[in-house]
């Protein structure tokens, strides 16, 4: 299985002559320029070569890999590198392109400076559960209103517009980019363009590799055949809303709840009912209140440090949603975009709902957005049942796929050992900076409601003294440097009260925190709230 230096043969043909052309040999510069072409081909031709021997190289070398996985017990120590380049006789990028593979696919795991070892087996499969009753809520009526026109794009703007020049962003949405990985992306996205095919076409799904990781994570039920590559976690919500509910349709939602989704439901023509949350996630009570008052078939949530209260669903309320919306012949849509934001301090993550889900209620939404940077758009839609087709149709009369050097470069940072480190540091300094902005805020701010402060995410919610401005404060902030999140836009009715959201995520450093809440103070005494 040696990798051979190749020599093609491309390189030695001459042109044929066409019909009516002299053979006699051109001297001079034609001479000189029939020289350089023939060159510059055999090299392209050697480096196509190169590469396709390469890719074949890896996968003869994971293919043997696999077949030697039995002899490890789990968690067993696999060859190091070195051994594995000279017993199979290929280079040390083969090595760690194939390792990263099996890594892909759960059969290995890679520990920086240790080397690569067998992994746990995934439990055993469970039967499949039963999915009938989606087709009764796929064929709701339509109602008779249109789809709007205009589309009002104010909530989420308020996170994406850039601020002026010395503004302190406190309301971000994404990391910082000291924070971001972006010399891993860049060496990720380097590594991917260099692989065969990265320019081809990819399946519609999206790359098997990329769908078995995003299914591992999400666990219980779910395959790699359940899951859809997305461009991003926004996209993947509104391929579910388009596929879920029919214009003019309820649509429950947390509230308060992310601004983004509410536009989604918008521009779709449905209408968001409301169903409070508290410091254990969405009221169940309520919940099934809102079905029956409203004959919904779809239920849109975060169970997992929700956006913006920064709660998370209760042990014992997670059976209970999954259980109303059964009985209501509805969905849940699982809108999992923190999982990977969580601090250093927490404990273990619940699972997902998806993972508690034996009947297809779920259809569960993630990304890689939020913990790597805005630009890396690559998310996942998983479902089970007919419903999943209904996701794939939308997704591919919309967009058709999403482009393939942004998977494999997906592919190879998750795969790479770095990863883990880099989740790692991002739990360290969002919980710097969470504690950084509470200490900053007890001290300058007190008369500012912080009711919980959250193990994961990026924000804090903070409600105003009864009476307060939101419009007033953040005008008065915006003028003294500092940039805020209003909490209007997180409610779909009308609110009980003035909030404001801020993000630690987005800044420098403590030392950047402690100066906007400095200014968010001089805001407040200008601002007259009391």
């Amino acid at each position: 299985m040696s990798e051979k230096a190749i020599t093609p043969s491309a390189a030695s043909r001459v042109p044929e002559v066409a019909d009516g052309e002299s053979s006699t040999p051109v001297t001079g510069l034609s001479s000189l320029a029939d020289g350089v072409f023939t060159a510059i081909e055999a090299v392209l031709v050697a480096l196509s070569c190169t590469f396709m021997n390469q890719r074949s190289s890896v996968d003869e070398l994971v293919f043997q890999l696999k077949r030697e996985l039995d002899r490890y017990s789990p968690e067993g120590k696999l060859p190091s590198s070195r051994a594995l380049v000279e017993r199979f006789r290929v280079s040390p990028v083969t090595v760690s392109r194939a390792l990263a593979q099996l890594a892909a696919e759960g059969l290995v795991v890679t520990r920086p400076g240790a080397g690569a070892f067998r992994a746990r087996p995934r439990a055993q499969s469970v039967p499949p559960g039963d999915t009938s009753w989606q087709e009764v809520a796929l064929s709701a009526e339509p109602a008779s209103d249109h789809v709007p026109r205009s589309v009002d794009a104010s909530g989420v703007l308020a996170t994406l517009a850039a601020p002026p020049p010395g503004v302190i962003e406190f309301n971000g949405g994404y990391l910082h980019p000291s924070l971001q990985p972006e010399r891993a992306m860049a060496a990720a996205l380097a590594r991917a363009a260099r692989r065969p095919g990265a320019w081809s076409r990819p399946p519609v799904e999206g790359l098997p590799e990329l769908r078995e990781w995003f299914a591992r994570g999400i666990g219980g039920r779910t395959g790699a055949a359940d899951v859809l590559i997305t461009s991003g976690g926004q996209a993947a919500l509104t391929t579910a809303l388009r596929a879920l509910a029919p214009p003019g349709a309820p649509v429950l939602v947390e509230s308060p709840t992310y601004p983004g989704m509410l536009a989604i439901a918008r521009a779709a023509g449905l209408r968001p009912v409301p169903v409070p949350v508290d410091a254990a996630g969405v009221r169940p009570e309520l919940l099934a209140a809102a079905f029956h008052a409203t004959g919904a078939r779809v239920f849109v949530c975060q169970p997992l440090f929700q956006n913006p209260t920064g709660s998370v669903l209760s042990p014992a309320r997670r059976p209970e949603v999954l259980r109303i919306a059964r009985e209501a012949g509805a969905f849940v849509v699982e809108d999992d975009f923190a999982r990977r934001l969580v601090h250093a301090d927490a404990g273990p993550l619940p699972e997902p709902l998806a993972a508690l889900d034996s009947d297809g209620v779920v259809v569960h939404v993630g990304s890689l957005t939020k913990v790597t940077s805005p630009s890396l758009r690559v998310g996942v839609l998983a479902a089970r049942g007919p419903v999943l087709d209904r996701l794939r149709a939308i997704q591919v009369v919309d967009s058709f796929f999403v482009p393939r050097p942004l998977q494999e470069a997906a592919l190879e940072l998750v795969g790479a050992p770095a990863w883990k480190g880099h989740l790692r540091t991002v739990g360290v300094e969002l919980k710097g900076r969470r504690e950084a902005m509470a200490a900053a805020l007890k001290l300058g701010l007190p008369q500012l409601s912080l009711p919980a402060i959250p193990v994961g995410g990026y924000h804090f919610w903070l409600r105003l003294p009864d009476g307060g401005s939101e419009s007033a404060l953040l005008a008065a902030a915006l003028r003294r440097g500092v940039a805020l999140a209003p909490g209007r836009p997180y409610f779909s009715a009308e609110p009980p009260a003035a909030h404001l959201r801020l993000s630690f995520a987005g800044v420098a450093d403590s030392a950047e925190i402690a100066e906007g809440v400095r200014r968010l103070r001089a805001a407040w005494d200008e601002s007259g709230v009391s």
